[in-house]
């Protein structure tokens, strides 16, 4: 479970910004872009009204006092002009540093008034895109057994509204195809199942009679392994079906025993082909499914020992890592072109190499790859140079 957090962050950072994050930045830009606009407004305003109009209701002078009258005396232009002089100094330093002020002054008030810009963006993004929310999370949470969850969301008629209305309908009508699915499911395992259940027993009960003809033994051996094959291609198909869907109940698996377990099962299989077997099983413990993690095991080391050389070897590993426990199962055989490897967790997809005297059915690898998706892993498949398959298998940890 962590890993798949961690994966899901570093996900989420090679994708970037949310759309909240986003809408965030949109609506504290345009904020900062309108607020630069209206203060550099204000500060042209301000600057143009203290340049056109100057009024002195009073001013005190170091020195003697003069004064200024309509018209100057003869002798006290001089001192007139030197008194205006300074009065418009002081005035243009005045303005400077009240301009000065101002856009300082503004500049702090509108870098504050940003601050709260982002901060309500940011909240109100978040209300706006809750819907949505609840559409991911619905839509995340969703598989063949929770498709009765529905996002229900009430509120105004407007396009958020409307696509959720129209996530539940298509809930609606997967709900009804995999309903469909799995009764024909059913249906097809009685009917499917039980011919060839009756089949079996009839070749059975001809072969035991006493001294029947060669040929009939003959022929009811061929026909009971063609029996045969019709009932683990069924077994498949519908382990096939149920293996897609999504596992709800985990529990931790002790992998390392179950691989034991399944290689003395066997054993006989690998002795009659003359096969051995290698075990480097460490303890490890996954979580999912012990049932299906077993399917897979079984599989992956079955598919190891048919499709192998008189005199071949089979090795069967289990580690542990820190996210994740890693099963592989490495053969000997025939020798695969590796761009053909990924055909093998195709159904019904045998390359042609590996069929000759092998009865099977071309579901194995489909069903572990069915497996192994539901319980959130992944599978690979990697041809060996001098011939044969290395097939790994990752299951989540508890």
């Amino acid at each position: 479970m962590r890993g798949v957090a961690v994966r899901e962050l570093l996900a989420r950072a090679r994708r970037g910004p949310g759309l909240r994050a986003r809408l965030t930045l949109i609506y504290s830009g345009l904020f900062l872009v309108a607020g630069s606009v209206l203060l550099w407004a204000t500060y042209l305003l301000t600057a143009n009204a203290l340049n056109r109009e100057f009024y002195v209701a009073g001013a005190t002078m170091p020195g003697p006092d003069v004064l200024i009258r309509e018209p100057v005396a003869p002798g006290e232009g001089p001192k007139v002009a030197i008194l205006a002089k300074t009065l418009v100094e002081r005035y243009d330093s005045a303005k400077e540093q009240v301009l000065i002020d101002l856009l300082n002054n503004s500049v702090l008030i509108m870098l504050a008034v940003v601050a709260l810009a982002i901060v309500l963006g940011h909240l109100v993004a978040s209300r706006a895109l809750r819907p949505l929310h609840r559409v991911t999370a619905t839509a995340r949470r969703l598989s063949e057994s929770t498709l009765h969850e529905r996002i229900a969301l009430s509120g105004p008629n407007d396009d958020v509204k409307r696509l959720a209305d129209t996530f539940d309908g298509m809930l609606d009508r997967l709900q009804r195809a995999f309903d469909t699915q799995r009764r024909f499911t059913v249906n097809a395992s009685h009917e499917l199942r039980t011919p060839l259940a009756i089949n079996r027993t009839l070749l059975e009960v001809a072969l035991e009679e006493p001294d029947p003809p060669e040929e009939m033994v003959r022929l009811g051996k061929a026909l009971l392994s063609t029996n045969a094959r019709h009932e683990r291609l069924i077994e498949g198909l519908l382990l096939l079906s149920r293996s897609e869907q999504e596992v709800i109940t985990r529990k931790p698996v002790p992998v390392d025993e179950l691989a034991g377990s399944v290689a003395d099962e066997l054993a006989a299989t690998a002795r009659r082909r003359r096969v051995q077997v290698t075990r480097r099983l460490s303890p490890a413990v996954a979580a999912g499914d012990p049932v299906l993690i077993e399917r897979c095991v079984f599989n992956l080391l079955e598919n190891a020992l048919k499709y192998n050389v008189k005199g071949g070897t089979v090795e069967l590993a289990v580690t542990a890592e820190t996210e994740a426990v890693v099963v592989r199962v490495e053969n000997t055989g025939p020798a695969i072109p590796g761009y053909e490897v990924g055909e093998l967790f195709e159904p019904f997809r045998r390359l042609q190499n590996r069929v000759g005297g092998a009865q099977g059915s071309g579901l194995g690898l489909s069903i572990v790859r069915a497996i192994v998706t539901a319980h959130q892993g992944e599978v690979e498949a990697a041809a060996r140079a001098e011939g044969g398959l290395v097939v790994t298998m990752r299951l989540p940890v508890p």
